[in-house]
């Protein structure tokens, strides 16, 4: 398995909440932790010795969305090489035509259950 510590950005307390739920049900050996201020996520990523091995990054959020959050990420060095996965409620469809999907890892829409989320998520983590 690739991520054993992963960090999630979103302003959505709820669905952080879901999110480390399905993770833990996948695999007790993943560390997931949430921030809910992409702000204060970034700043504390640039002061950080421990990088997470993957980040999953809502688009919607106030204050910066997601991808100026990642503009904002990719001009750090140490954190350029962080995997990242952006999530919304935005189909891929769309994402693609507003051109969210730019320099990510990966884009993935918000999964509407619980079932699916964990599904979606062990796809991407192997687990």
């Amino acid at each position: 398995m690739l991520y054993k510590n992963i960090l999630l950005i979103d302003d959505d307390r709820d669905d952080t909440d879901i999110f480390i739920e399905a993770i833990n049900s996948l695999n007790k050996d993943i560390r997931c932790v949430a921030e809910n201020n992409p702000i204060k996520a970034l700043e504390n990523l640039k002061s950080s010795e421990k990088l997470p091995d993957l980040i999953f990054l809502d688009y919607n959020m106030p204050v910066i969305n997601g991808c100026e959050f990642l503009q904002k990420m990719r001009k750090v060095q140490q954190l350029q090489q962080i995997p990242v996965i952006l999530y919304s409620t935005y189909s891929e469809a769309a994402a693609e035509q507003l051109s969210i999907t730019q320099d990510t890892e990966k884009y993935i829409t918000k999964p509407n259950t619980f079932v699916e989320l964990k599904a979606v998520l062990k796809d991407i983590l192997g687990a």
